[in-house]
């Protein structure tokens, strides 16, 4: 090359039309080259479905679901689940896909393959496309709708068993709570029999029976009190009958005896006639009358055990009699009534005292029990201060796992939310690497078109002859004087013609035929 040369527009075009057919042959060759370049890069099919959430037919209001995970959150675990290797590998064997690969490699191999055919893509935040390439259109398209029944399938196990799992979760919760609670019950009811009497709950009760046990009392005493006015009276009545003058008389006793003692048949007499006198008086719920029926009662049962034990004795057996006076026999019958009055009467006031002494036991008994309530009452705060915890925590749990079997058996019945294709899986007409292909095709052309300009300018760049007058004076430095053209014989001149001619029909025809080659490839692929 020159030194200091410069290629203005005109040199450019005169290089360019002196050695085009040098650019032109390597362009026609790279783009005759580019259909068995584009060859090597098998026809790949992609078939495709678009998969839709469809949300549960029950509303929301009646059954809330287990499963709150949105579905772009699922779709990674999903999707990790289908391409695992055990899913694809099946696929594989189903479809007989990727024979060669599975001859000269390892099954792992053909999965990750697989894997790198097959492409899940999230469209919005309802749906999803699945899509899987292939050499043969029909097994994209079969492929596709497999992997499409695997993501429907796989999404209903999945939300059948996150459903199943919250339902045992909640039952062993609830199972906890309730022994927990139960323990709690337990204790509080030991607590409650232990302490009958003295809780909190019970203190107005206790109040009313303190209060009805001194009414009982007071009626009590004034009872005691009458009895023994009587007494005094009876005792006053005796000592005044004893005193008075009577006939005297001689008493005939077979056995002597100076008094005759009071029978007990004559002792139940007289409680019944005082029983009868105080039924006229008093009410049947009156403590003298309930004292003189229990008088008469045990007066009753002492009768009959002395008829029973006379009737074993000897009937011919002597038997005592007196012969009195008949002042000295009404006298000896007012005294056995007085006598028998004044025992009726010690046997009520020793009825009255009992019932004192029973009343004042129950009083104070009642009394201690209202004591203690301020005690038992801060006990019972601390027994139940997580009761009401453990209540409202198992009512939660209670209603939640009624909530999770609904769910359950809403995602077992398949109405909860599902996958549901809306664009099948189609068969795919043309390959979808057909622009690689094509860029593959260009490529070839490009190269050529590069290759031929390259060799262009290393054989001007090589080239040192003096063409021009500037280069003259620019590489020797002298001032042109004249031009002397070049003198050719005409064969020299025609053999040049001729080369020329000949170099640019070689570069035209092998134009035309890459031309030729690529639009039969077009054709046919």
């Amino acid at each position: 090359m020159l030194p200091g040369r410069s290629f203005a527009p005109s040199e450019i075009i005169r290089i360019l039309a002196q050695r085009g057919w040098l650019i032109v042959l390597p362009f026609a060759l790279g783009l005759s080259a580019s259909p068995f370049l584009a060859r090597q890069i098998a026809k790949q099919y992609r078939s495709e479905t678009l998969i839709m959430v469809v949300p549960q037919r029950v509303p929301d209001t009646y059954v809330k679901s287990t499963v709150t995970a949105k579905m772009e959150d699922r779709l990674p675990s999903i999707s990790s689940l289908i391409l695992s290797r055990s899913r694809l590998e099946r696929t594989i064997m189903d479809f007989n896909l990727y024979p060669g690969i599975r001859a000269q490699r390892t099954m792992d191999d053909v999965v990750e393959r697989m894997r790198d055919d097959i492409e899940v893509k999230l469209e919005g935040q309802e749906s999803f496309r699945v899509s899987y390439v292939s050499s043969d259109p029909a097994i994209a398209r079969d492929v596709t709708s497999r992997l499409a029944s695997l993501f429907i399938d796989e999404n209903l196990r999945d939300r059948e068993t996150l459903a199943d799992q919250t339902n045992r979760f909640l039952e062993s919760q609830v199972d906890e709570a309730k022994s927990r609670l139960v323990e709690h019950e337990k204790k509080l009811e030991e607590y409650r029999k232990k302490y009958a009497g003295e809780l909190p709950t019970q203190l107005e009760s206790n109040l009313q029976s303190i209060r009805n046990t001194q009414l009982q009392l007071q009626a009590t005493t004034e009872a005691i009190n009458r009895a023994r006015e009587r007494r005094l009276l009876v005792e006053r009545q005796i000592a005044d009958e004893r005193t008075l003058p009577i006939e005297a008389t001689v008493p005939l006793v077979q056995n002597a005896a100076a008094a005759v003692p009071l029978t007990v048949a004559q002792q139940l007499e007289t409680a019944r006639a005082q029983l009868e006198q105080a039924r006229r008086r008093y009410t049947p719920e009156h403590p003298d009358v309930r004292s003189l029926e229990r008088s008469v009662r045990e007066l009753e049962a002492k009768a009959k055990q002395e008829e029973q034990a006379r009737a074993k004795e000897d009937p011919n057996a002597p038997v005592a009699t007196n012969s009195l006076s008949p002042a000295q026999l009404a006298r000896e019958k007012h005294l056995r009534d007085l006598q028998a009055e004044l025992e009726v009467v010690d046997h009520q006031l020793g009825v009255y005292d009992e019932e004192e002494k029973r009343l004042k036991q129950s009083m104070s008994d009642y009394q201690g029990k209202v004591d203690a309530v301020p005690t038992r009452e801060s006990e019972l705060v601390e027994l139940t201060r997580d009761y009401g915890t453990l209540q409202a925590a198992y009512t939660t749990l209670l209603s939640k796992r009624e909530d999770s079997k609904i769910a359950a058996d809403l995602e077992r019945r398949q109405i909860g939310e599902q996958f549901r294709i809306v664009d099948q899986a189609s068969l795919p007409q043309k390959p979808y690497n057909q622009s690689k292909r094509l860029v593959v095709t260009a490529a070839g052309a490009v190269a050529g078109l590069v290759i031929g300009l390259l060799l262009a300018v290393v054989v001007e760049v090589r080239d040192s002859s003096l063409k021009r007058e500037e280069d003259v004076v620019r590489v020797l430095s002298l001032p042109v004087l004249a031009l002397v053209p070049m003198i050719a014989s005409k064969q020299e001149r025609r053999r040049r013609q001729l080369g020329g001619i000949a170099a640019n029909v070689a570069a035209a025809v092998a134009l035309l035929g890459s031309m030729a080659i690529l639009v039969v490839w077009r054709l046919h692929s």
